[in-house]
């Protein structure tokens, strides 16, 4: 895997600003360190596109949002016309559909369509259940004193042998340029990985090793993981 040159589609110009309006601006609502929040800045950002970022405290969310979307969770995208995107990966397709300069939806990259499609949709649909529900249980053990951490760890693991195995045969997870499926994915295994870094760095997954490592250390991450202190009604709006 050349990472020099593969990471370039992800080393843009940032394009997060303050600005003292936000006029028919959609409303993003997130949390920095969510991961399916992570997924839709991230491809908002790569698209290009401008949004009103207002960043919560999950401790202390906000009455405008809870009104809004009853499920009050992030992230939340709401539409100058008053539409709400409820899910992640709606809003990285929405912001796709605006702008994908690098084909993340290999429309044009994928000899047979139908079939790219399917494997895209079922490897974020693995990566979204199965793989998240023995996260969440490695990441939060103490919640979950049945089994062992290591238990829960190894349950994951199947998980990142695919992975491995498809970066054995391409540069990426379909293919030898970045799809959604990576930037769907890749929030997660972050999260996996932090919950014991060493141990992590340690384990025979090199080529998924080096393929998170492209995007931790790209301009697109960067810049989506910006701090900003939590929305409150009075402030005046951030264009991110």
């Amino acid at each position: 895997m050349n990472t020099m040159e593969k990471s370039a589609p992800l080393n843009g110009e940032s394009s997060t600003q303050s600005s003292g309006s936000a006029p028919n601006l959609p409303i993003l609502y997130s949390f920095r360190r969510c991961p399916y929040a992570m997924r839709a800045r991230m491809a908002v950002s790569y698209a290009g596109l401008k949004v009103e970022l207002r960043e919560i405290e999950l401790k202390n969310k906000p009455s405008t949002m809870l009104e809004l979307s009853s499920k009050g969770t992030v992230p939340i995208l709401v539409l100058p016309d008053g539409q709400l995107i409820e899910e992640s990966l709606d809003i990285m397709l929405w912001a796709l559909s605006k702008n994908d300069p690098e084909d993340w939806r290999q429309i044009e990259a994928a000899a047979n369509q139908k079939e790219s499609a399917a494997n895209m949709a079922d490897l974020i649909a693995f990566n979204d259940g199965e793989f998240k529900y023995w996260l969440d249980k490695y990441k939060y053990a103490d919640r979950h004193p049945e089994h062992m951490p290591e238990y829960y760890r190894t349950q994951a693991l199947s998980f990142l042998s695919r992975l491995e195995e498809l970066l054995s045969q391409n540069d990426f997870l379909l293919g030898n340029s970045i799809s959604l499926a990576d930037i769907a994915i890749m929030p997660f295994i972050r999260q996996f990985a932090s919950v014991d870094s060493n141990w992590f760095e340690q384990i025979n997954y090199p080529l998924l090793q080096q393929w998170l490592n492209i995007f931790l250390t790209s301009n697109l991450f960067s810049r989506i993981m910006q701090k900003y202190k939590p929305w409150q009604t009075q402030d005046a709006p951030t264009v991110f």
